[in-house]
């Protein structure tokens, strides 16, 4: 069986006052897309950093390709790091910025010429590589960036939130070409991000991490259609949450009595509940729609319209 690319193992890492990730266990496929997202502070970057090697677990296993890692630090490790500021070079042309890892390997100069020729011609910088940082567009230094992390090849990209920096309509642009790169190559990609539309429509698996706990690890899809937290459904996309109690359960459908009302409807649920459990109920606003009275056989629930918000697209109602 074919080792994972990374394979974190009940990992925890502790400062002098402070725990910020707590027996974390992952397994990330080779030449899958994986994003870390959840918000500010709940312990993604420091995943990140002990995979990278800048930091130590208090305690746990980091694996690459099966190998573990522990006590090597971050250049002999077969990953490459994009950080959210680029820490490119601005004393040195964009050639030499990329070239910069190829010069530390003492490779031959004709051989680090073709890679990073390679590596321009990748990213859509092709002939750019005797300009000058400086003078590029922010999504451009990034390219950059991008391009003197895969010259080195590495079995595993990191990136630390590397569109942050980047306006809305760049980032959209930046995360197909992101996808493209990933793709092309088949290497490993491991995304940093709070962003949830950049997780969702990047990745092939994602995991919400939420104060220094993984919450959930599964595809973009079902951790939206089908979130297994409280958490988890309140941070990914909108939702309302109706307090139930579950009436009764046939053939994987459940029926719930919203609370306060005597009314029930059938509902679809994950395993795990029982008859007579109080629960609550998950509504995207999407899935909802308004009726001045409901149709024969529809989950309804009577409501008044206090609000209506033009928002372009849509039009947003508070009930």
């Amino acid at each position: 069986m074919e080792p994972f690319a990374v394979e974190l193992s009940k990992v925890s890492k502790s400062y002098s006052n402070y725990q910020a990730i707590q027996a974390i266990s992952l397994q990330l496929r080779t030449g899958e897309f994986f994003s870390l997202l959840g918000p500010s502070g709940c312990g993604k970057p420091t995943t990140l950093r002990l995979i990278a090697g800048f930091e130590e677990p208090t305690s746990g296993d980091v694996r690459i390709d099966g190998v573990s890692v522990a006590g090597l630090p971050a250049y002999k490790r077969n990953v490459n790091t994009v950080f959210q500021s680029y820490s490119l070079f601005p004393h040195l042309r964009i050639f030499e910025n990329i070239a910069f890892g190829l010069r530390r390997r003492k490779l031959e100069e004709e051989q680090i010429r073709r890679k990073v020729e390679q590596s321009l011609e990748m990213v859509q910088l092709a002939g750019k590589g005797r300009g000058r940082v400086q003078d590029l567009s922010g999504g451009q230094q990034q390219r950059v960036a991008l391009a003197r992390a895969l010259v080195n090849e590495p079995a595993v990209l990191l990136l630390d939130e590397p569109m942050a920096a980047l306006d809305s309509k760049l980032r959209k642009e930046m995360r197909g070409e992101l996808k493209r790169l990933q793709k092309n190559l088949g290497i490993t990609f491991v995304l940093v991000t709070h962003d949830q539309e950049e997780a969702l429509t990047l990745s092939d698996r994602l995991a919400v991490v939420h104060r220094g706990r993984i919450e959930q690890v599964c595809a973009p899809r079902e951790v939206y259609e089908r979130p297994t937290t409280r958490f988890v459904a309140e941070f990914i996309g909108t939702a309302n949450f109706l307090p139930v109690r579950i009436e009764q359960i046939v053939n994987g459908k459940t029926r719930v009595a919203h609370e306060g009302q005597e009314r029930c409807f059938w509902v679809t649920t994950r395993p795990g509940f029982a008859e007579g459990q109080p629960a609550e109920l998950s509504l995207r606003p999407e899935r909802l729609w308004l009726a001045s009275s409901p149709a024969e056989g529809q989950n309804s629930v009577p409501a008044r319209v206090l609000e209506s918000v033009f928002m372009g697209p849509i039009i947003r109602f508070t009930l």
